[in-house]
């Protein structure tokens, strides 16, 4: 997506006027409209400006993301997923191993020590 159909977009959905952002941004209705047209480009000092009005990242004004917070939060998002699945599974293990845990304290010394002993011939 082209950014100056972003910044109309922005603009309307925050039920904002062309004259107030150009007010905001420090120039004339007229020629904020044509920045929305895609006649002139935008100047990098005021895409800043209204990313930080409408707080949303330049790559988003920019149309390279659709996440509002830009490529790193899509990044972070992706990574949040990975780690979820992660813990799941770590999760599952730790139970299944708590479990075992939890039988072995229940045996006698006796039991244990057979228990341990069976375990180092295993490794050998």
């Amino acid at each position: 997506m082209a950014y100056f159909k972003r910044i109309r977009d922005l603009r309307e959905d925050n039920d904002l006027t062309q004259k107030s952002v150009a007010d905001y941004l420090g120039t004339t209705t007229q020629y904020y409209g044509r920045y929305e047209q895609g006649q002139i480009e935008i100047p990098f000092e005021r895409a800043i400006k209204l990313a930080e009005f409408y707080n949303v990242s330049l790559d988003y004004l920019a149309g390279r993301t659709d996440n509002k917070g830009g490529i790193f939060a899509d990044d972070l998002q992706k990574n949040l997923k990975q780690c979820e699945e992660k813990l799941s599974r770590y999760t599952a293990e730790l139970n299944k191993n708590m479990s075992f845990v939890s039988k072995y304290e229940k045996l006698s010394d006796a039991s244990k020590l057979i228990i341990l002993n069976l375990l180092d011939e295993l490794i050998k």
